[in-house]
C-alpha cells in the first residue's frame, strides 16, 4: 500500500483531524471563546480514542497510523498548553509547576526518540493512555473551576509515563511502534539480540 493510500485510511484520517483542529483551537483561544475551545478540545480527545478503535476494528494498524496518532497527541498537548496561557493566564500561572511537568513529560520522550531514532516515536504505552485520559479530565476540571487536584494528579502520572517512554527509547535497539510497556521493550530487545 502506498503512503497516499495509507494516509486515506479511515483511522488515519481521524488522526489527521486531531492535527488539523489545532488552528481552530487557537482561533477560539484568541477570541476568548472558552466553551467553544473546551468543546473542540473534548472533540479532539474523542478522535484520539476513535482512531485507535477504528484501526483495530478495521484491521488497519500501520506504522503511519501510529505516528499520526503520536503527532496528533503532540500537537494537541502543545496547543492545550499555549491556549491555556491565552485563555486563563492567572490560573495557569498558579499551577505552573504541574503544567511544566506535563509538558516536559511529552517533550523529553519526543526529543529522546528524535535523538536516538531520528523520528517521533509511537509507543502508545498503557501508562501514557492513562495519563492522557486523566490529563484531559484534569484540564477540563481545572479550567471550568471544578477542581485542581485532577490536574495535579495528571502531572505526576504524565511524569511517570514520560519516564517510561524515555527508558523504552534507551532500551530499544531500533525504532518500533506500539510498545505497550518497558517490560515489552525489554522482551523486544532480547528478541532482536537473538
Amino acid at each position: 500500500m502506498s503512503l497516499r493510500q495509507d494516509l486515506f485510511q479511515i483511522p488515519n484520517l481521524v488522526s489527521s483531524v486531531r492535527i488539523l483542529i489545532a488552528p481552530l483551537l487557537f482561533v477560539f483561544a484568541f477570541r476568548q471563546m472558552e466553551y467553544w475551545f473546551l468543546g473542540a478540545l473534548v472533540f479532539s480527545g474523542l478522535t484520539d480514542v476513535l482512531d485507535g478503535m477504528l484501526a483495530r476494528k478495521l484491521n488497519l494498524i500501520t506504522p503511519l497510523g501510529a505516528h499520526l496518532d503520536s503527532w496528533g497527541d503532540f500537537t494537541v498537548y502543545i496547543t492545550m498548553a499555549t491556549c491555556a496561557w491565552i485563555l486563563w493566564p492567572d490560573m495557569t500561572q498558579q499551577i505552573l509547576p504541574h503544567y511544566a511537568m506535563i509538558l516536559f513529560s511529552f517533550l523529553l520522550p519526543t526529543w529522546a526518540g528524535l535523538i536516538k531514532f531520528g523520528k517521533l516515536t509511537g509507543y502508545h504505552t498503557w501508562s501514557v493512555k492513562v495519563a492522557v485520559v486523566v490529563t484531559f479530565a484534569g484540564y477540563i476540571a481545572l479550567y471550568t473551576g471544578i477542581a485542581s487536584w485532577p490536574f495535579v494528579l495528571a502531572s505526576w502520572l504524565c511524569a511517570l509515563a514520560g519516564t517510561e517512554e524515555i527508558l523504552i527509547t534507551l532500551v530499544l535497539s531500533r525504532e518500533r511502534t506500539d510498545v505497550r510497556s518497558l517490560w515489552s521493550a525489554w522482551r523486544l530487545r532480547n528478541r532482536d539480540s537473538v
